[in-house]
Protein backbone atom coordinates (compact mmCIF):
# COMPACT_ATOMS: atom_id res chain seq x y z
CA UNK A 1 0.00 0.00 0.00
CA UNK A 2 2.58 2.50 0.97
CA UNK A 3 4.88 1.50 -2.24
CA UNK A 4 1.47 2.64 -4.32
CA UNK A 5 0.82 5.53 -2.48
CA UNK A 6 4.61 6.64 -2.59
CA UNK A 7 4.64 6.05 -6.86
CA UNK A 8 1.20 8.27 -7.00
CA UNK A 9 2.98 10.83 -5.42
CA UNK A 10 6.08 10.42 -7.29
CA UNK A 11 4.34 10.69 -10.57
CA UNK A 12 2.00 14.10 -9.00
CA UNK A 13 5.65 16.07 -8.31
CA UNK A 14 7.56 14.54 -11.24
CA UNK A 15 8.05 17.79 -13.66
CA UNK A 16 8.44 15.82 -16.66
CA UNK A 17 5.43 13.35 -15.76
CA UNK A 18 2.99 15.95 -15.54
CA UNK A 19 4.42 18.05 -18.82
CA UNK A 20 4.31 14.54 -20.45
CA UNK A 21 0.38 13.89 -19.79
CA UNK A 22 -0.13 17.91 -20.85
CA UNK A 23 1.76 17.42 -24.05
CA UNK A 24 -0.07 14.42 -24.99
CA UNK A 25 -3.88 15.81 -24.44
CA UNK A 26 -3.01 18.73 -26.66
CA UNK A 27 -1.13 17.51 -29.14
CA UNK A 28 -3.88 15.27 -29.61
CA UNK A 29 -6.30 17.97 -29.40
CA UNK A 30 -4.05 19.76 -32.37
CA UNK A 31 -4.26 16.73 -34.28
CA UNK A 32 -7.99 16.02 -33.82
CA UNK A 33 -8.48 20.15 -34.96
CA UNK A 34 -5.55 19.48 -38.03
CA UNK A 35 -7.88 16.61 -39.11
CA UNK A 36 -11.01 18.44 -38.91
CA UNK A 37 -9.70 21.23 -41.29
CA UNK A 38 -7.87 18.63 -43.12
CA UNK A 39 -11.28 18.30 -45.79
CA UNK A 40 -12.60 20.50 -47.27
CA UNK A 41 -16.58 19.95 -47.57
CA UNK A 42 -17.72 22.94 -50.27
CA UNK A 43 -15.13 21.54 -52.74
CA UNK A 44 -14.95 17.84 -51.42
CA UNK A 45 -11.16 17.38 -51.43
CA UNK A 46 -8.69 16.63 -49.49
CA UNK A 47 -6.24 19.87 -48.24
CA UNK A 48 -2.48 18.69 -48.76
CA UNK A 49 -0.85 20.65 -46.23
CA UNK A 50 -3.23 20.61 -43.33
CA UNK A 51 -3.32 16.53 -43.60
CA UNK A 52 0.61 16.34 -43.41
CA UNK A 53 0.48 18.21 -40.22
CA UNK A 54 -2.07 16.58 -39.12
CA UNK A 55 -0.18 13.09 -39.77
CA UNK A 56 2.76 14.95 -37.84
CA UNK A 57 1.15 15.84 -34.43
CA UNK A 58 -0.91 12.52 -34.80
CA UNK A 59 2.86 10.84 -34.71
CA UNK A 60 3.81 13.21 -31.88
CA UNK A 61 1.20 12.50 -30.18
CA UNK A 62 1.92 8.50 -30.05
CA UNK A 63 5.44 8.91 -29.02
CA UNK A 64 4.81 11.00 -26.20
CA UNK A 65 2.21 8.70 -25.08
CA UNK A 66 4.98 5.91 -25.25
CA UNK A 67 7.23 8.13 -23.40
CA UNK A 68 4.72 8.69 -20.70
CA UNK A 69 4.44 4.75 -20.23
CA UNK A 70 8.34 4.57 -20.20
CA UNK A 71 8.18 7.57 -17.40
CA UNK A 72 5.73 6.31 -15.48
CA UNK A 73 7.70 2.31 -15.54
CA UNK A 74 10.99 4.05 -14.48
CA UNK A 75 9.77 5.91 -11.63
CA UNK A 76 7.81 2.84 -10.56
CA UNK A 77 10.84 0.81 -10.52
CA UNK A 78 13.78 2.87 -9.72
CA UNK A 79 12.40 6.37 -8.37
CA UNK A 80 13.86 7.91 -10.81
CA UNK A 81 13.88 8.60 -15.21
CA UNK A 82 16.36 6.82 -16.52
CA UNK A 83 19.24 7.70 -18.16
CA UNK A 84 18.03 5.86 -21.51
CA UNK A 85 14.37 7.14 -21.13
CA UNK A 86 15.85 10.67 -21.32
CA UNK A 87 17.78 10.09 -24.63
CA UNK A 88 14.22 9.47 -26.30
CA UNK A 89 13.59 13.31 -26.09
CA UNK A 90 16.22 14.21 -28.58
CA UNK A 91 13.97 12.85 -31.67
CA UNK A 92 11.18 14.84 -30.38
CA UNK A 93 13.14 18.15 -30.47
CA UNK A 94 12.75 17.92 -34.15
CA UNK A 95 9.04 19.16 -33.57
CA UNK A 96 10.31 22.32 -33.52
CA UNK A 97 9.76 22.29 -37.36
CA UNK A 98 5.75 21.51 -36.59
CA UNK A 99 5.67 24.67 -34.75
CA UNK A 100 4.41 22.13 -31.47
CA UNK A 101 5.52 24.33 -28.59
CA UNK A 102 4.44 21.52 -26.39
CA UNK A 103 6.49 18.78 -27.59
CA UNK A 104 9.42 21.10 -27.58
CA UNK A 105 9.42 22.23 -24.46
CA UNK A 106 8.60 18.89 -22.82
CA UNK A 107 11.56 17.27 -24.91
CA UNK A 108 13.83 20.07 -23.33
CA UNK A 109 12.94 19.19 -19.71
CA UNK A 110 13.24 15.72 -20.33
CA UNK A 111 16.54 15.27 -21.68
CA UNK A 112 18.23 17.27 -18.83
CA UNK A 113 17.99 15.90 -15.49
CA UNK A 114 19.35 19.13 -13.54
CA UNK A 115 16.94 22.09 -14.94
CA UNK A 116 18.02 25.00 -13.35
CA UNK A 117 16.01 28.42 -13.25
CA UNK A 118 18.43 29.61 -16.05
CA UNK A 119 18.50 26.23 -18.68
CA UNK A 120 14.71 26.84 -18.76
CA UNK A 121 14.91 30.61 -19.94
CA UNK A 122 17.46 29.76 -22.28
CA UNK A 123 15.37 26.59 -23.77
CA UNK A 124 12.34 29.12 -24.01
CA UNK A 125 14.65 32.24 -25.66
CA UNK A 126 15.81 29.35 -27.89
CA UNK A 127 12.88 28.32 -28.92
CA UNK A 128 10.95 31.87 -29.04
CA UNK A 129 13.90 33.41 -31.54
CA UNK A 130 12.94 29.70 -33.75
CA UNK A 131 9.40 30.78 -33.97
CA UNK A 132 10.02 34.34 -35.00
CA UNK A 133 12.12 32.90 -37.67
CA UNK A 134 9.52 30.77 -38.60
CA UNK A 135 7.06 33.48 -39.18
CA UNK A 136 9.41 36.16 -40.62
CA UNK A 137 10.32 32.79 -43.33
CA UNK A 138 6.63 33.04 -44.34
CA UNK A 139 7.24 36.65 -45.67
CA UNK A 140 9.56 35.04 -48.45
CA UNK A 141 6.26 33.70 -50.05
CA UNK A 142 5.24 37.39 -50.67
CA UNK A 143 5.78 39.44 -53.72
CA UNK A 144 8.54 41.56 -52.28
CA UNK A 145 10.12 41.95 -48.34
CA UNK A 146 11.03 45.12 -46.81
CA UNK A 147 14.87 46.17 -47.47
CA UNK A 148 15.92 44.92 -43.22
CA UNK A 149 14.24 41.54 -43.92
CA UNK A 150 17.84 39.82 -44.65
CA UNK A 151 19.74 41.85 -42.30
CA UNK A 152 17.03 40.73 -39.61
CA UNK A 153 16.97 37.07 -40.63
CA UNK A 154 20.40 36.78 -39.77
CA UNK A 155 20.84 38.92 -36.52
CA UNK A 156 17.85 36.16 -35.51
CA UNK A 157 19.99 33.17 -37.02
CA UNK A 158 23.12 34.43 -34.93
CA UNK A 159 20.60 34.85 -31.86
CA UNK A 160 19.42 31.76 -31.83
CA UNK A 161 23.10 30.24 -32.13
CA UNK A 162 23.70 32.31 -29.37
CA UNK A 163 20.68 31.30 -27.22
CA UNK A 164 21.78 27.15 -28.07
CA UNK A 165 25.17 27.78 -27.43
CA UNK A 166 23.63 29.24 -23.76
CA UNK A 167 21.75 26.70 -23.37
CA UNK A 168 24.59 23.43 -23.51
CA UNK A 169 26.87 26.10 -21.04
CA UNK A 170 23.89 26.74 -18.39
CA UNK A 171 23.70 22.31 -17.99
CA UNK A 172 27.53 22.38 -17.64
CA UNK A 173 28.29 25.33 -15.46
CA UNK A 174 25.43 26.72 -13.64
CA UNK A 175 23.43 24.96 -10.41
CA UNK A 176 21.26 26.40 -8.62
CA UNK A 177 23.07 29.00 -6.56
CA UNK A 178 26.22 29.53 -8.03
CA UNK A 179 27.60 30.47 -11.71
CA UNK A 180 30.92 30.91 -12.77
CA UNK A 181 32.30 34.79 -13.17
CA UNK A 182 33.08 35.08 -16.81
CA UNK A 183 29.50 34.58 -17.45
CA UNK A 184 28.88 38.29 -16.61
CA UNK A 185 29.81 38.81 -20.04
CA UNK A 186 26.98 36.54 -21.75
CA UNK A 187 24.82 38.04 -19.50
CA UNK A 188 25.25 41.79 -20.05
CA UNK A 189 24.92 40.47 -23.93
CA UNK A 190 21.83 39.03 -23.03
CA UNK A 191 20.52 41.99 -21.50
CA UNK A 192 21.22 44.00 -24.56
CA UNK A 193 19.56 41.23 -26.82
CA UNK A 194 15.99 43.29 -25.09
CA UNK A 195 15.82 45.07 -28.20
CA UNK A 196 14.74 41.76 -30.00
CA UNK A 197 11.80 41.74 -27.44
CA UNK A 198 12.47 37.92 -25.87
CA UNK A 199 12.40 38.66 -22.42
CA UNK A 200 13.42 35.01 -21.70
CA UNK A 201 16.89 36.03 -22.99
CA UNK A 202 16.60 39.23 -19.98
CA UNK A 203 15.64 37.04 -17.38
CA UNK A 204 18.31 34.24 -18.56
CA UNK A 205 20.72 37.53 -18.30
CA UNK A 206 19.71 39.02 -15.50
CA UNK A 207 19.89 35.67 -13.83
CA UNK A 208 23.44 34.85 -14.82
CA UNK A 209 24.73 38.33 -13.45
CA UNK A 210 23.37 37.98 -10.27
CA UNK A 211 25.08 34.87 -9.89
CA UNK A 212 28.06 35.28 -11.31
CA UNK A 213 28.57 38.63 -9.30
CA UNK A 214 27.42 36.55 -5.84
CA UNK A 215 26.77 39.85 -4.23
CA UNK A 216 23.68 39.20 -2.49
CA UNK A 217 22.83 35.18 -1.65
CA UNK A 218 19.43 36.08 -0.15
CA UNK A 219 18.34 37.57 -3.25
CA UNK A 220 19.85 34.83 -5.56
CA UNK A 221 17.68 32.14 -3.50
CA UNK A 222 14.01 34.01 -3.14
CA UNK A 223 14.61 34.30 -7.17
CA UNK A 224 15.28 31.00 -7.92
CA UNK A 225 12.46 29.90 -5.62
CA UNK A 226 10.06 32.21 -7.01
CA UNK A 227 10.71 31.11 -10.55
CA UNK A 228 11.00 27.12 -9.45
CA UNK A 229 7.17 27.74 -8.80
CA UNK A 230 6.30 29.43 -11.42
CA UNK A 231 8.36 27.05 -13.71
CA UNK A 232 6.47 24.00 -12.61
CA UNK A 233 3.17 25.55 -13.41
CA UNK A 234 2.65 24.58 -16.95
CA UNK A 235 -0.25 26.98 -17.78
CA UNK A 236 1.52 29.77 -16.17
CA UNK A 237 4.84 29.22 -18.30
CA UNK A 238 3.13 28.48 -21.64
CA UNK A 239 1.37 31.61 -20.71
CA UNK A 240 4.31 33.32 -20.77
CA UNK A 241 5.91 32.14 -23.52
CA UNK A 242 2.93 32.77 -26.07
CA UNK A 243 3.40 36.75 -24.27
CA UNK A 244 6.68 37.05 -24.94
CA UNK A 245 6.42 35.56 -28.07
CA UNK A 246 3.86 38.36 -29.53
CA UNK A 247 5.80 40.87 -28.16
CA UNK A 248 8.90 39.86 -29.65
CA UNK A 249 7.10 39.24 -32.94
CA UNK A 250 5.35 42.72 -32.17
CA UNK A 251 9.20 44.08 -32.23
CA UNK A 252 10.50 42.87 -34.79
CA UNK A 253 7.83 42.99 -37.17
CA UNK A 254 9.08 46.71 -38.53
CA UNK A 255 12.21 44.73 -39.51
CA UNK A 256 10.66 42.12 -41.18
CA UNK A 257 7.48 42.67 -42.55
CA UNK A 258 6.15 45.66 -45.26
CA UNK A 259 3.76 48.19 -43.32
CA UNK A 260 1.82 48.18 -46.75
CA UNK A 261 0.58 44.48 -47.13
CA UNK A 262 -1.33 45.66 -44.07
CA UNK A 263 -2.80 49.00 -44.59
CA UNK A 264 -2.49 49.42 -48.47
CA UNK A 265 -5.48 47.88 -50.81
CA UNK A 266 -5.34 45.37 -52.90
CA UNK A 267 -8.34 44.75 -55.28
CA UNK A 268 -6.81 42.19 -57.13
CA UNK A 269 -6.70 40.24 -54.08
CA UNK A 270 -9.76 40.69 -52.18
CA UNK A 271 -10.99 37.91 -49.56
CA UNK A 272 -8.56 35.28 -50.85
CA UNK A 273 -8.68 31.91 -48.78
CA UNK A 274 -5.30 31.20 -46.69
CA UNK A 275 -2.17 30.35 -49.13
CA UNK A 276 1.50 30.39 -49.01
CA UNK A 277 1.57 34.54 -50.28
CA UNK A 278 -1.27 35.01 -47.46
CA UNK A 279 -0.96 32.34 -44.38
CA UNK A 280 -4.30 33.60 -42.89
CA UNK A 281 -6.25 35.08 -46.31
CA UNK A 282 -6.62 38.52 -46.95
CA UNK A 283 -9.70 41.16 -46.10
CA UNK A 284 -12.32 42.75 -48.01
CA UNK A 285 -9.65 45.26 -49.18
CA UNK A 286 -7.25 42.83 -50.39
CA UNK A 287 -5.40 43.31 -47.04
CA UNK A 288 -3.07 40.56 -45.79
CA UNK A 289 -4.91 39.03 -42.94
CA UNK A 290 -1.52 38.05 -41.99
CA UNK A 291 0.55 40.95 -41.52
CA UNK A 292 -2.23 42.97 -40.24
CA UNK A 293 -2.60 40.45 -37.16
CA UNK A 294 1.16 41.04 -36.27
CA UNK A 295 0.87 44.55 -36.59
CA UNK A 296 -2.24 44.46 -34.69
CA UNK A 297 -0.67 42.79 -31.65
CA UNK A 298 1.54 46.48 -31.21
CA UNK A 299 -1.54 48.26 -30.65
CA UNK A 300 -3.18 45.47 -28.44
CA UNK A 301 -0.08 45.29 -26.44
CA UNK A 302 0.95 48.76 -26.31
CA UNK A 303 -2.84 49.88 -25.20
CA UNK A 304 -2.64 46.97 -22.29
CA UNK A 305 0.47 47.41 -21.00
CA UNK A 306 0.28 51.06 -20.51
CA UNK A 307 -3.62 51.13 -19.49
CA UNK A 308 -2.72 49.03 -16.76
CA UNK A 309 0.74 50.44 -15.73
CA UNK A 310 -0.68 54.18 -15.32
CA UNK A 311 -3.62 53.23 -12.99
CA UNK A 312 -1.70 50.83 -11.27
CA UNK A 313 1.29 53.96 -10.39
CA UNK A 314 -1.94 56.62 -9.73
CA UNK A 315 -4.06 54.31 -7.94
CA UNK A 316 -1.16 53.09 -5.99
CA UNK A 317 0.01 56.09 -4.96
CA UNK A 318 -3.42 56.83 -3.56
CA UNK A 319 -4.03 53.91 -2.02
CA UNK A 320 -0.96 53.74 0.05
CA UNK A 321 -1.27 57.49 1.17
CA UNK A 322 -5.05 56.98 2.22
CA UNK A 323 -3.76 53.55 3.90
CA UNK A 324 -1.46 54.85 5.45
CA UNK A 325 -2.64 58.42 6.78
CA UNK A 326 -5.97 56.94 7.12
CA UNK A 327 -8.91 59.13 8.75
CA UNK A 328 -9.89 61.98 7.08
CA UNK A 329 -7.38 61.01 4.46
CA UNK A 330 -8.59 58.14 3.90
CA UNK A 331 -12.67 59.40 3.54
CA UNK A 332 -11.52 62.41 0.89
CA UNK A 333 -9.34 59.59 -1.04
CA UNK A 334 -11.77 56.88 -0.87
CA UNK A 335 -15.00 58.41 -1.19
CA UNK A 336 -13.90 60.55 -4.17
CA UNK A 337 -12.61 57.02 -5.82
CA UNK A 338 -15.83 55.08 -4.63
CA UNK A 339 -18.04 57.87 -6.86
CA UNK A 340 -15.55 56.93 -9.32
CA UNK A 341 -16.15 53.15 -9.28
CA UNK A 342 -19.68 53.41 -9.42
CA UNK A 343 -19.53 54.34 -12.75
CA UNK A 344 -19.16 51.13 -15.13
CA UNK A 345 -15.50 51.24 -16.89
CA UNK A 346 -16.34 50.58 -20.32
CA UNK A 347 -19.26 53.32 -20.21
CA UNK A 348 -16.90 55.63 -18.42
CA UNK A 349 -14.09 54.77 -21.73
CA UNK A 350 -16.99 55.41 -24.15
CA UNK A 351 -17.96 58.87 -22.66
CA UNK A 352 -14.40 60.41 -22.84
CA UNK A 353 -13.73 59.08 -26.01
CA UNK A 354 -16.69 60.31 -27.47
CA UNK A 355 -16.06 63.66 -25.80
CA UNK A 356 -12.36 63.55 -26.88
CA UNK A 357 -11.86 61.89 -29.70
CA UNK A 358 -11.15 57.86 -30.92
CA UNK A 359 -6.96 57.65 -31.21
CA UNK A 360 -4.64 55.64 -29.24
CA UNK A 361 -3.77 58.51 -26.61
CA UNK A 362 -7.67 58.53 -25.66
CA UNK A 363 -8.17 55.01 -25.53
CA UNK A 364 -5.47 54.85 -22.84
CA UNK A 365 -6.70 57.78 -21.04
CA UNK A 366 -9.89 56.58 -21.04
CA UNK A 367 -9.61 52.37 -19.84
CA UNK A 368 -6.73 54.20 -17.19
CA UNK A 369 -9.40 56.11 -15.42
CA UNK A 370 -11.90 53.26 -15.17
CA UNK A 371 -9.05 50.76 -13.13
CA UNK A 372 -7.98 53.52 -10.56
CA UNK A 373 -10.00 52.58 -7.90
CA UNK A 374 -9.75 48.77 -7.57
CA UNK A 375 -6.04 49.40 -7.72
CA UNK A 376 -5.94 52.08 -4.81
CA UNK A 377 -8.02 49.63 -3.02
CA UNK A 378 -5.85 46.45 -3.43
CA UNK A 379 -3.00 48.77 -2.16
CA UNK A 380 -4.61 50.58 0.70
CA UNK A 381 -5.90 47.25 1.72
CA UNK A 382 -1.62 46.30 1.97
CA UNK A 383 -1.01 49.05 3.81
CA UNK A 384 -2.95 49.32 6.45
CA UNK A 385 -2.00 45.46 7.33
CA UNK A 386 1.66 46.20 6.73
CA UNK A 387 1.44 49.99 9.07
CA UNK A 388 1.10 48.43 12.09
CA UNK A 389 4.07 45.96 11.43
CA UNK A 390 7.31 45.97 14.08
CA UNK A 391 10.20 46.89 11.10
CA UNK A 392 7.43 50.36 9.96
CA UNK A 393 7.34 51.36 14.04
CA UNK A 394 10.98 50.89 13.62
CA UNK A 395 11.30 53.06 11.32
CA UNK A 396 9.49 55.54 12.76
CA UNK A 397 11.60 55.27 16.39
CA UNK A 398 14.41 55.99 14.04
CA UNK A 399 13.24 59.20 12.77
CA UNK A 400 12.19 58.39 9.43
CA UNK A 401 9.91 60.69 7.12
CA UNK A 402 6.03 59.40 6.38
CA UNK A 403 7.28 59.26 2.83
CA UNK A 404 10.57 57.53 3.41
CA UNK A 405 8.57 54.96 5.30
CA UNK A 406 5.65 54.86 2.51
CA UNK A 407 8.16 54.43 -0.09
CA UNK A 408 10.97 52.54 0.94
CA UNK A 409 9.38 50.39 3.62
CA UNK A 410 6.14 49.64 2.97
CA UNK A 411 5.74 49.69 -0.60
CA UNK A 412 8.03 47.28 -1.59
CA UNK A 413 6.47 44.98 0.20
CA UNK A 414 3.01 45.58 -1.06
CA UNK A 415 4.48 45.25 -4.55
CA UNK A 416 3.28 41.66 -4.93
CA UNK A 417 -0.37 41.71 -5.09
CA UNK A 418 -0.39 44.38 -7.11
CA UNK A 419 1.91 43.12 -9.50
CA UNK A 420 -0.27 39.59 -9.68
CA UNK A 421 -3.43 42.03 -10.15
CA UNK A 422 -1.36 44.29 -13.12
CA UNK A 423 -1.06 40.53 -15.13
CA UNK A 424 -4.33 39.68 -14.38
CA UNK A 425 -6.29 42.54 -15.65
CA UNK A 426 -3.47 43.28 -18.47
CA UNK A 427 -5.96 40.80 -20.17
CA UNK A 428 -9.18 42.89 -19.54
CA UNK A 429 -7.48 45.74 -20.98
CA UNK A 430 -6.83 43.83 -23.98
CA UNK A 431 -10.47 42.86 -24.49
CA UNK A 432 -11.78 46.52 -23.64
CA UNK A 433 -9.22 47.71 -26.19
CA UNK A 434 -10.46 45.52 -28.90
CA UNK A 435 -14.18 46.05 -28.03
CA UNK A 436 -13.92 49.53 -28.14
CA UNK A 437 -12.45 49.20 -31.44
CA UNK A 438 -15.38 46.77 -32.74
CA UNK A 439 -18.08 49.42 -31.96
CA UNK A 440 -16.04 51.99 -33.45
CA UNK A 441 -14.41 54.02 -30.49
CA UNK A 442 -10.85 52.75 -30.03
CA UNK A 443 -8.42 53.08 -32.63
CA UNK A 444 -8.53 54.64 -35.99
CA UNK A 445 -10.51 52.03 -38.26
CA UNK A 446 -7.31 52.35 -41.39
CA UNK A 447 -4.98 51.13 -38.58
CA UNK A 448 -4.31 47.21 -38.33
CA UNK A 449 -5.53 46.29 -34.48
CA UNK A 450 -7.30 43.21 -33.61
CA UNK A 451 -10.60 44.71 -32.67
CA UNK A 452 -10.75 46.48 -36.13
CA UNK A 453 -10.15 43.48 -38.13
CA UNK A 454 -12.55 41.47 -36.23
CA UNK A 455 -14.92 43.73 -37.02
CA UNK A 456 -14.49 43.49 -40.47
CA UNK A 457 -14.52 39.86 -39.88
CA UNK A 458 -17.62 40.08 -38.64
CA UNK A 459 -19.68 40.72 -41.82
CA UNK A 460 -18.35 37.39 -43.31
CA UNK A 461 -18.40 34.62 -40.64
CA UNK A 462 -20.76 32.84 -43.03
CA UNK A 463 -18.99 33.15 -46.54
CA UNK A 464 -14.94 33.92 -45.29
CA UNK A 465 -15.32 33.08 -41.47
CA UNK A 466 -11.57 32.91 -41.45
CA UNK A 467 -11.53 37.02 -41.07
CA UNK A 468 -12.57 37.08 -37.89
CA UNK A 469 -11.77 33.46 -36.91
CA UNK A 470 -8.04 34.24 -36.81
CA UNK A 471 -7.74 37.84 -35.09
CA UNK A 472 -10.84 36.31 -32.06
CA UNK A 473 -7.79 33.44 -31.53
CA UNK A 474 -5.52 35.72 -31.13
CA UNK A 475 -7.14 37.98 -28.75
CA UNK A 476 -8.75 34.69 -26.54
CA UNK A 477 -5.21 33.44 -26.63
CA UNK A 478 -3.45 36.68 -25.05
CA UNK A 479 -6.34 37.16 -22.78
CA UNK A 480 -5.98 33.29 -21.48
CA UNK A 481 -1.96 33.61 -21.41
CA UNK A 482 -1.83 36.72 -19.61
CA UNK A 483 -4.73 35.11 -16.67
CA UNK A 484 -2.51 31.71 -16.84
CA UNK A 485 0.48 33.63 -15.98
CA UNK A 486 -1.05 36.19 -12.60
CA UNK A 487 -2.16 32.54 -11.68
CA UNK A 488 1.60 31.36 -11.55
CA UNK A 489 2.89 34.69 -9.84
CA UNK A 490 -0.10 34.28 -7.50
CA UNK A 491 1.21 31.29 -6.32
CA UNK A 492 4.68 32.04 -6.27
CA UNK A 493 4.47 35.49 -4.41
CA UNK A 494 2.10 34.06 -1.98
CA UNK A 495 3.95 34.48 1.39
CA UNK A 496 1.76 31.48 2.85
CA UNK A 497 3.62 29.47 0.43
CA UNK A 498 6.97 30.72 1.33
Amino acid sequence: MKTIVHVKLLLKITQEYVNAHFTFVFSLLFSLLFLAYSYNFSSQSWRPIILLFFFVYIITTVYVGFLTLRIKSDLAKFGDIQKTTRLFGFPLLLTIASGNIFSVSFAFMLVSKTKTAEYTFAAYAFITQLFIIGISALNLFKSYVTDTFLVAMGLFLILAIFYLALLVLCTKFVTAKDAPKWMIVPGILLVIATFTGNLFATLLGFSLIQKARKTNPSAIEKWQKMWQKILRNTMAVFGLFFIVFIFSLSVTSSWTFDYDFATKNNYGALLQTPSLEHPLGTDNYGRDLFSRIVFGAQISLIVGFFSTIIPALVGGALGAFSGYYGKATDNIIMRSLDILYAIPGILLAIAIIAAFGANTINLIIALSVGAIPTYARTMRANVMQLSNYEFVESARALGASDAAIIFKHIVPNSLAPMIVKATLTIGGAVISTSSLSFLGLGIEPHIPEWGNILKVGSTYLETHSYVAIFPGLCIMLLVLSFNFLGDGLRDALDPKTN
